[in-house]
């Protein structure tokens, strides 16, 4: 980790998406000046389990495109558009060139984050030109080739694994040499974090990453 002490909620507190937050109705950031307040997590979520919090990496097929931020406004109306019919919350997500990572929290009542990565996925690419080489199974099947077929998933155990997620997700950009400082990446929640004073404007300057999580991502 870097050397910094950020307090995080164990649960979601945030619904940041892309560049814009909302504020959760169940949950609150208790914060007096210096003082960090948080609720512990008791009842840790596992694989599959309704209401569960997943870290993700969903890349595209070609990992040397630039689709995701090029269509940066179609990605985020695609994830209003599925957010709107199959509620989740989007607690944490930084939008690279070729590739995303995120934190989602589903309502106490769902478990299905395949099917909402699904629609996401169609309905980002039903808005792009169809310009993609495409594999002669895709093409039998009928399919984009836009998107990678799979994609990664985590289950967040607790606080401190949701923190450790939620650092590397914004670092994520000064990772691949995008940016030199995390403030400077537009595409990515961790403006919102700053402005509920979770993390410090300059957060992340001149530091690396000590250890980081696995992820699905190709180095």
């Amino acid at each position: 980790m870097m050397g910094f002490t950020l307090f995080y909620p164990s649960y979601v507190l945030l619904q940041a998406c892309v560049g814009w937050v909302e504020q959760s109705e169940t949950h609150q950031i208790n914060i007096n000046k210096t003082t960090w307040r948080w609720t512990t997590m008791t009842n840790y979520r596992r694989y599959r389990i309704k209401g569960g919090t997943c870290f993700f990496t969903v890349n595209l097929q070609d990992r040397r495109s630039d689709l995701l931020t090029k269509y940066i406004e179609t990605l985020r109306q695609a994830l209003h558009t599925v957010k709107t019919h199959h509620p989740f919350t989007i607690d944490a997500m930084a939008v690279l060139p070729d590739h995303l990572h995120c934190i989602f929290t589903l309502p106490q009542y769902d478990n299905d984050y395949s099917l909402r990565w699904r629609q996401i996925k169609s309905a980002f690419s039903r808005h792009l030109p169809k310009t993609e080489p495409r594999s002669q199974s895709r093409i039998n099947k009928h399919e984009r080739g836009i998107w990678q077929r799979r994609f990664w998933e985590h289950v967040i155990r607790d606080g401190q694994d949701f923190r450790t997620h939620v650092d590397y997700i914004h670092f994520n950009p000064v990772k691949h040499g995008l940016v030199d400082q995390v403030i400077k990446w537009p595409y990515s929640s961790f403006h919102k974090y700053v402005e509920r004073s979770i993390y410090p404007h300059d957060w992340g300057s001149g530091q690396v990453m000590e250890s980081m999580p696995e992820t699905g991502e190709r180095v």
